[in-house]
């Protein structure tokens, strides 16, 4: 960066109070450094573009964990050793990337006067090195890009600007946002000041109003994206309700979007990155509106509402409130924005109210402080605080909450900042950003459905239990140090938000024994709070946010990232020296075991999983228990409302937001959007978005089964070689009829103890052509039914309905009768119908076909555990070439699981996402990462690439 802002001068403002903290050991052993306690191994780390096969990064003989997963380590070496590759002052140790950063903080801490003695501050670097390189958490990716190099001491990844309504603050809101994004970072700002198009100027013109100076912005962000880093520039954009201009602003990405399809259908390459898609504007930022209480109620009674001129404040148009709402809604269904934030709702917990409001916040929506402030955020691995009984370790959670809240407040003794305004603020404001990740894994080995009050009351205890101790420990060091420099003058406001927490804690209601534990801590915690507080005053003006933690997620080898759920059942992970294979989440046996199923059972479960990539039937699998298991993408996908209500649980013990997306079906409706919207407002979340599936256009999607609509790639695939034709072509189905002589089958079936028959008969070609079911007594209703039912479905074979969009629709509904069946190749059935059509799929489809829809014989089932593959493969000279394996010792170690839950036949996959469509037959509607052309995950409101780490926007 060009323009940095010191932090030297912060040693004035670091004066001791006291004498220093007395560090307590915890986690490190005495005697023994953390990394001697470790094995090492050397690893060679390739990274290749699987579409292109060329060789996108490569450094040999790298030093890890042996426990470290290949992936972790991967991410690690490419994003974050410094150092040209292949020169000596390239890092290739892990020890060398911890030290840099864990001696350049306790340095920092010993200059500032935060350690009582130059034992306690060694003691501080071992406990803090024990902690990263055991995963128990990570500091934000810029720490890791910066700390200990040349470079500018950057610490931040989320920074808030502002702008005013003038020329001269227009163009130094584009300067200063270039300055950020090409530092790697986001930044996010409200564009309310800014006059609107119908208001005037003192010259007597007309203003443009802010939506025009958002094409400029735009224009740049997306430049400085192309000429340097390989993802977009990060940021947000706010405008508040009241604004003249705000239906213009609600309406400008829905109108690029129509744009964006228009050109695509006349041939131009609209996909993310494509050469044509920098025609289309705005493309570069979120957009959200800040609604107000006053806004929200006005919708709930259908009433008028008034917008202001930004001068004087005066009412200069009235809207119908519902409407307004309505065509956010439908803004938001049609592509993805703008999503909300809600303004009263964020303001009621801010602590610096008397220094000014709170008016934007970063690009994912975590981060909500004072214009012109930046935050640093660290997370931990929810999971390694899991006990072996599988409850949940409190405090050792708590201490660990301690060590790096203080690490995480010395880094603003010596960081440097993008500008000299935002370097003020955070030195005088001192906000933090400690969160987590991996809480859904915890709440799955925990036995705890995600969608369940179990599940949000253990979320809330442990969110709860964070943010207490991070302000109990803030204020123990301002007892030190000192309180931040703005706390005077907030000082009753901080503390009344302090109270409003405290009072959220005593309103959760635990459920049983292991959130009850926590819930206690967190208690006891925020008497202490209030006690330390109301004598030292606190050291930070905020503490906590959940952020995507998308690329350091991946650095803990976390299964899920930030508040998330699982993504889903099924994973895909990388050997050591090689190689790849399927497994089954290994938080899916151990919760299994924590419900009390027995071994053989759990193998069973399991297995099916590794096959279906759901629950749904799994044998022996208690129905009350398929929601522990539902994960954001499958066939038991979370609800809409699911997340939102998980969101609300978190959301009273943070002092920022919450950084996630809620997820909609493509067939979600803009009314369920405006239900969304309107339950976050009720449940007092400060921020919300929503994406629809396949609602957006400019995203490369890998082609499969199940073809992304919005992009449509398959239709801007035939485009190439159909001509357009302009005459009206109608098409009208005929009839196949079958011969009088043709060849069927009679299958005798029981499902559920009922029994019954089915003749199928088919084509001299083989296709099936009817199908005839015999239930029940001759001249029941059943029978009748079925006889009706028989025939509908024989003639829609015969005027060409494919028998796999039958059996698509029918398998897996659920009605009695139900379960066991006697054939071998269908052992479970979910109804009579579920069974039939399996059969058919089994008689008659192509092996591609039905494997498709997960569809196997009992021999393929057994010839998938016994090699890896369904497919019946010929033996050849080249048997080894069959299956994808590493070397034998370090693929040991790592597929250390169920036999029943690996597959190392991945069939093409690259990523956990890729796996997933190829199990369930859909696609999933994320974009491919830029550098490796692998197909990323949901992370937060952005995504992450599993193959590299890179993201679409976030740190």
């Amino acid at each position: 960066m060009t323009e940095t802002v010191s932090g030297g001068s912060a040693k004035a403002q670091s004066k001791a109070k006291g004498k220093g903290m007395k560090i307590e050991r915890v986690f490190s052993t005495k005697g023994v450094h953390p990394y001697d306690e470790i094995n090492w191994e050397r690893r060679d780390v390739v990274q290749t573009n699987w579409k292109t096969g060329d060789t996108v990064f490569e450094q040999r003989g790298v030093e890890y964990p042996d426990f470290w997963s290949v992936n972790a380590s991967t991410i690690v070496t490419t994003k974050y050793f410094r150092g040209a590759v292949g020169t000596d002052t390239r890092e290739w140790s892990l020890k060398q990337l911890i030290d840099r950063v864990v001696k350049t903080y306790t340095a920092a801490g010993r200059e500032h006067g935060y350690f009582a003695s130059t034992a306690d501050a060694e003691l501080f670097e071992h406990e803090l090195t024990w902690l990263l390189v055991h995963q128990y958490f990570s500091f934000n990716s810029p720490v890791w890009f910066n700390v200990g190099t040349p470079s500018p001491q950057q610490v931040s990844a989320c920074f808030i600007l502002s702008v005013d309504d003038s020329m001269d603050s227009i163009l130094n809101w584009y300067k200063e946002e270039g300055f950020i994004f090409k530092g790697g970072s986001g930044a996010g700002l409200n564009l309310s000041r800014i006059r609107s198009s119908k208001e005037l100027l003192s010259s007597g013109g007309t203003a443009s109003g802010p939506v025009s100076f958002m094409r400029g912005a735009d224009a740049s962000a997306g430049t400085i994206k192309s000429g340097g880093a390989t993802r977009r520039a990060a940021k947000m954009v706010v405008l508040d309700v009241d604004h003249p201009d705000i239906e213009e602003f609600v309406e400008t990405k829905m109108r690029e979007e129509d744009k964006i399809r228009a050109l695509r259908d006349a041939g131009f390459d609209m996909d993310l990155g494509g050469k044509d898609i920098t025609s289309v504007q705005y493309q570069n930022a979120n957009n959200s509106v800040r609604v107000t209480d006053e806004f929200m109620r006005a919708v709930e009674d259908g009433t008028e509402f008034g917008l202001k001129a930004r001068g004087t404040g005066e009412v200069i148009e009235t809207v119908d409130a519902r409407g307004l709402f309505r065509k956010i809604s439908e803004a938001a269904w049609a592509c993805a924005d703008p999503g909300l934030q809600y303004d009263d709702t964020i303001n009621d917990w801010h602590t610096n109210p008397e220094t000014g409001r709170i008016t934007a916040s970063n690009p994912c929506s975590e981060y909500m402080s004072l214009d012109n402030s930046s935050c640093n955020l660290a997370s931990l691995n929810l999971l390694k605080f899991l006990r072996d009984d599988d409850t949940f370790d409190g405090e050792l959670f708590a201490k660990a909450v301690e060590f790096i809240i203080t690490a995480m407040d010395i880094s603003i003794c010596f960081a440097d900042f993008p500008t000299e305004p935002i370097g003020e603020t955070t030195r005088n404001y001192r906000q933090l950003g400690i969160g987590y990740a991996n809480l859904g894994a915890l709440l799955m080995a925990m036995g705890l459905g995600y969608d369940s009050d179990g599940g949000r009351s253990m979320a809330a205890s442990i969110t709860s239990l964070m943010t207490g101790t991070s302000y109990r420990r803030s204020a123990e060091l301002a007892g030190i140090v000192g309180p931040y420099n703005g706390y005077a003058r907030n000082a009753d406001a901080h503390k009344r938000v302090m109270r409003k927490h405290q009072a959220a804690n005593d309103t959760v209601r635990t459920l049983h024994t292991e959130d009850l534990a926590v819930h206690k801590l967190a208690t006891a915690e925020w008497a202490k709070v209030l006690e330390i507080g109301e004598k030292n005053g606190f050291r930070n003006a905020q503490a906590s946010v959940l952020a995507p933690t998308g690329t350091i997620g991946f650095m803990m080898d976390c299964d899920t990232t930030g508040i998330e759920p699982d993504f889903s059942l099924v994973k895909f992970k990388k050997l050591v020296g090689g190689g790849s294979m399927q497994i089954v989440n290994q938080t899916i046996p151990r919760a299994l075991k924590k419900l009390g199923y027995q071994p053989e059972q759990i193998e069973a479960i399991v297995a099916y999983i590794a096959e279906n990539g759901h629950v749904i039937d799994a044998p022996g699998l208690r129905q009350e228990h398929y929601e522990i298991f539902d994960c954001a993408m499958g066939a038991r996908a979370l609800k809409p409302m699911g997340h939102v209500r998980m969101m609300a649980a978190a959301q009273p013990f943070l002092s920022g937001a919450v950084s996630k997306t809620v997820n909609l079906p493509e067939e979600a409706t803009v009314e369920e959007i405006e239900d969304v919207y309107l339950q976050g407002w009720k449940l007092g979340i400060k921020a919300l978005a929503v994406y629809r599936d396949n609602c957006k256009v400019g995203q490369p999607l890998s082609s499969g089964k199940g073809e992304n609509k919005g992009a449509d790639s398959n239709a801007a695939a035939a485009a190439d070689v159909v001509e357009k034709v302009v005459e009206k072509v109608v098409y009208a189905p005929t009839r196949k009829r079958l011969p009088k002589s043709r060849v069927s089958r009679t299958t005798s079936f029981t499902v559920g103890g009922a029994e019954g028959y089915m003749t199928s008969g088919a084509h001299n070609d083989g296709e099936l052509g009817e199908v005839f079911l015999k239930l029940g007594k001759q001249g029941s209703t059943l029978a009748g039914v079925m006889d009706a039912f028989s025939i509908a479905v024989s003639i829609g074979l015969q005027y060409g309905v494919p028998l796999e969009t039958y059996v698509s629709k029918f398998t897996n509904l659920r009605f009695e009768p139900a379960g066991m069946t006697d054939d071998p190749d269908v052992r479970m059935s979910q109804s009579i119908m579920d069974y039939i059509f399996r059969r058919l799929a089994l008689d008659y489809m192509s092996f591609e076909d039905r494997s498709a829809l997960g569809i196997y014989s009992a021999e393929e089932r057994q010839r998938q555990l016994e090699t890896g593959s369904y497919e019946l493969v010929e033996e050849t000279g080249n048997a080894a070439e069959l299956v994808v394996e590493a070397t034998e010792a370090p693929a040991a170690r790592e597929a250390s699981v169920s036999e029943s839950a690996v597959k190392t036949d991945t069939q093409g996959a690259h990523t956990t996402a890729e796996l997933l469509e190829k199990i369930s037959g859909t696609a999933i509607d994320s974009p491919l990462c830029f550098t490796c052309g692998t197909k990323m995950r949901p992370a937060g409101s952005c995504y992450v690439c599993e193959g590299c780490g890179s993201t679409s926007g976030c740190s």
